[in-house]
């Protein structure tokens, strides 16, 4: 699927690292570098503007290197971009270790997955099909 994408950062477009990656990293787009304090949030710009496709998104997630060495994630997980957005992709990166975090420029922040969705039409009834597992959730098949 090709996708339209304007570029105004200083850095090379997101790119698939393996054959079978399913997402692309995002780096941040920064004039100087940005330091999150512990349980501190910040908005992080990538320079990325994109157009996908009607029935597809691109969903912003947390790299997991950067979640378990060093505490960072992306705080709206998955962040969704709608095929209507045409502003800048940011990623809302927050820092849930106990040790302060310096962002800087070119930094692997996310990573980006576009994906199909369906669209929904409601249809109201009184009652749904039972299956085996009911209504039970939240740790109701086990441990």
């Amino acid at each position: 699927m090709k996708v339209k994408i304007i570029n105004k950062s200083k850095h090379a477009l997101p790119a698939y690292e393996t054959v079978a990656s399913a997402g692309m990293d995002l780096r941040a787009n920064l004039e100087q570098s940005v330091t999150l304090s512990p349980l501190e949030r910040a908005m992080i710009p990538t320079g990325l503007f994109i157009e996908l496709p009607i029935g597809f998104e691109a969903q912003v997630r947390p790299r997991s290197g950067l979640a378990w060495k060093n505490g960072l994630s992306v705080l709206n997980s998955p962040g969704t971009i709608d095929a209507d957005y045409r502003g800048e992709i940011k990623v809302v990166l927050v820092n849930l270790s106990n040790e302060p975090f310096e962002i800087k420029d070119g930094e692997r922040v996310a990573q980006m997955v576009v994906a199909a969705h369906a669209r929904v039409e409601w249809l109201a009834v009184d009652s749904l099909e039972e299956t085996q597992r009911g209504a039970g959730g939240f740790g109701s098949t086990g441990k």
